[in-house]
C-alpha cells in the first residue's frame, strides 16, 4: 500500500514512516498541509495518515482538497484532538476513520489493513436480467425498458 503521512511532528512523522515502510508499506511523509495537499493530488496514493492541526492549513481543509481531487483515497485522520466534534467535523470533511493520539500501534495497524481490504475488495458483478426489451437490474432492484 502506498501511504502518505501528513505530520508536523517530526519524531512522530518519522517513527511512522519507519513503522509502515518496516511492514511493507511504500511511504511519503510531508511536514505541511500544503505540500501534502500538491503531493497528493498530483500522485497517487492507497491511504493518507492525517494529523488535524498543521503549521500552514488544517487538517479539515487538506481532508476537503484531497477528497475534491481523489475521491477514491482512503483518508486516516490521526490526531491529539478527540472531542465527539472533532471526530464529526474529520469525518464530515471526508476522513474514511479517525484515531486520536496516543494511540496503539497494534490498533493503527489493524485500521489500515481494514482500509487495505476494502482498496482490494473485488466489487460483485451486478446482475442484469434482459429479455423481450425489459432489463432487471437486481443489484439496484430497478427495472425498466431497454
Amino acid at each position: 500500500m502506498r501511504i502518505l503521512i501528513v505530520e508536523d511532528e517530526r519524531t512522530l512523522r518519522e517513527g511512522l514512516t519507519d513503522l509502515l515502510s518496516a511492514a511493507g508499506h511504500e511511504v511519503v511523509a510531508h511536514e505541511g498541509g500544503r505540500s501534502a495537499v500538491s503531493c497528493g493530488t498530483h500522485e497517487a496514493f492507497d491511504l493518507v495518515l492525517l494529523d488535524l492541526m498543521l503549521p500552514d492549513l488544517d487538517g479539515i481543509e487538506v481532508c476537503r482538497r484531497l477528497r475534491r481531487a481523489r475521491p477514491s483515497l482512503y483518508i486516516l485522520m490521526l490526531t491529539a484532538r478527540g472531542s465527539e466534534d472533532d471526530r464529526v467535523a474529520g469525518l464530515e470533511a471526508g476522513a474514511d476513520d479517525y484515531l486520536t493520539k496516543p494511540f496503539a500501534v497494534r490498533e493503527l495497524l489493524a485500521r489500515i489493513q481494514a482500509l487495505g481490504r476494502r482498496a482490494t475488495a473485488v466489487p460483485a458483478e451486478p446482475e442484469i436480467l434482459e429479455a423481450d426489451g425489459c432489463v432487471i437490474d437486481l443489484g439496484r432492484l430497478e427495472s425498466g425498458r431497454g
